[in-house]
């Protein structure tokens, strides 16, 4: 109540022109079972309520991938919302940071289990964002977890200090601290689980938080914001900013803003870093990928096989995480090939709301076409695709006009095959052989990418040896693409830097301040 009282004057005299609108249309939209309602034109969120855009504001089309429907339409935050934004957000920090981090904790504590409650929406919510099939939404609960988890960390870790002996005429010790606004620049494949992995560290140290999630994927981000408000969040403390990417360039340079998280593309990474270096602000990057995976002769090839969808179908394959190269000891690559032909046969592609459905829709059309460029292209330099399903052609006549791609497993690829070099982002496997395991090692290493790898091996002492020697930031042995909120996750490379996830986020979200306390005068040789 002391943050509602202390923002509501400064919301009023700011921008008294951004209001709800009473006239705003309201889109219902029937998803499997349940009715999901959002504004024709969605309203940022700031200073804890809905923002809607001024008239004249540039809108964005956002469209749902499994009709290729426009569903509402999505604002582009300009440089004076951005400064309104910051400003908020600025004096809800102020509110926040004071209170203890126990007091924090009840409340994000309190936001986990809600989120849980409204996770069936939320998922929903998802499927009308990314096109993803409803059966994956509604089981990934990673950002709820998150939240729990850092709630847990709020009044320990994230407040946590050191007492330091000087001496019997001094000590010292540290306090961790928030750093102020953090901005997260959101991907658009999990939107939910990127807007909560980036605000749940920040929130449990003491930070406030704006969120741009991507264009493509904006719906998730408003009700989580509302969760957090219902939670007890003061008014400014997480906000919602809609735009492009000139709305992201903005707040990475924002002389208000102390931290920037991005997930996202190698080269949009480079350009944040650019931004924010102009006033030397914190960063995290959690970029693409182009991971490994590897299968020892001895691994159970059941396991590795179900280990190799995961890496390469799952959310229709734009996982950044994914492991694209498959490294087959030679042995036992038709085996492997065989078992994993046959599970991709059985995916079931089709509408993303229906509970059967297990392949969804890519993205968009610009994307779809860019994966179907790569297969293209790869065939006409003689890789060879042992298994095809890229055309899909028996769906259902409400989703023709989807962007659907099918999966396609590569072998016999080129040293130089852009499949074996570049993150695709599509639901595209490349199989490769290797006979020892340092030759797998080598290969694995072979790319300027280093986010994630996987051995699968039954011999213990085989897969500690090999994660040892890879080049990557995580690592898993017989699993792939699991990230509990327990464990850190993040790159090296060009994957990029700092992590989310674990009592190590934290660190990326808090700084350290020394104090030295003097128990003597002090001594000073100009009063001698």
């Amino acid at each position: 109540m002391i943050g509602r009282s202390r923002l509501q004057p400064l919301l009023l005299r700011k921008l008294p022109s951004l209001h709800a609108r009473a006239n705003s249309i309201l889109v219902n939209v029937e998803c499997s079972g349940m009715n999901i309602s959002f504004p024709d034109v969605l309203p940022h969120w700031v200073g804890g309520k809905k923002v809607f855009p001024n008239p004249g504001t540039k809108l964005m089309p956002k469209v749902y991938p499994a009709t290729s429907e426009v569903i509402c339409k999505v604002p582009v935050a300009d440089e004076g919302f951005v400064d309104y934004a910051v400003e908020i957000a600025r004096e809800g920090f102020k509110v926040w940071s004071r209170m203890s981090g126990n007091e924090r904790g009840r409340i994000l504590a309190n936001a986990g289990k809600m989120l849980l409650d409204a996770h069936p929406e939320l998922a929903r919510l998802e499927v009308l964002d990314t096109g993803k099939p409803l059966s994956e939404s509604v089981s990934d609960t990673s950002g709820a977890d998150s939240v729990q988890f850092f709630s847990g960390l709020a009044s320990t870790v994230c407040v946590s200090g050191s007492y330091i002996p000087l001496g019997s005429k001094a000590f010292g010790y540290t306090r961790r601290e928030p750093l102020g606004v953090c901005v997260g620049i959101g991907a658009w494949n999990y939107p939910n689980q990127i807007a909560l992995w980036k605000s749940a560290p920040a929130l449990a140290c003491g930070n406030s938080v704006i969120l741009k999630p991507s264009e493509l994927t904006p719906l998730t981000a408003l009700r989580i914001a509302e969760i957090y408000s219902e939670a007890g969040v003061p008014p400014g403390v997480f906000n919602v900013v809609h735009g492009d990417h000139t709305t992201g360039s903005l707040l990475a340079g924002h002389k208000g803003v102390r931290k920037v998280s991005l997930t996202g593309s190698v080269p949009t990474g480079k350009k944040i870093m650019e931004r924010a270096a102009t006033t030397l602000k914190t960063i995290s990057l959690e970029l693409g990928g182009k991971s490994p995976m590897i299968v020892f002769n001895d691994a159970n090839i059941d396991n590795a096989v179900r280990g190799a969808m995961m890496a390469n179908f799952y959310c229709q394959g734009e996982v950044c995480s994914n492991g694209t190269r498959l490294l087959v000891q030679e042995s036992i690559k038709d085996d492997f090939m065989h078992r994993f032909c046959e599970l991709t046969n059985r995916i079931r592609i089709g509408d993303p709301m229906k509970e059967s459905t297990q392949f969804g829709a890519l993205i968009t059309e610009n994307h779809m076409k860019k994966v179907r460029s790569y297969i293209d292209e790869a065939k006409s330099q003689g890789c060879h695709p042992v298994l095809d399903r890229s055309v899909v052609t028996d769906l259902h006549s409400s989703i023709r006009n989807g962007f659907f791609l099918g999966p396609v497993i590569f072998e016999k690829c080129t040293k130089d095959s852009r499949l074996l070099k570049e993150e695709i982002f599509g639901p595209v496997a490349c199989v490769q052989t290797f006979k020892t395991e340092e030759e797998a090692i080598e290969m694995a290493n072979g790319t300027d990418f280093g986010l994630a790898a996987a051995v699968f091996t039954n011999d213990i002492q085989r897969a500690h040896r090999v994660v040892d020697q890879l080049d990557a930031g995580t690592c898993w042995i017989n699993e792939y693409n699991l990230s509990p909120p327990e464990l850190p996750f993040g790159g090296r490379k060009e994957s990029g830097f700092g992590k989310e996830g674990g009592v190590e986020a934290v660190s990326y979200y808090s700084q350290i301040k020394s104090v030295y306390v003097a128990m003597s005068n002090v001594w000073c040789p100009y009063d001698e």
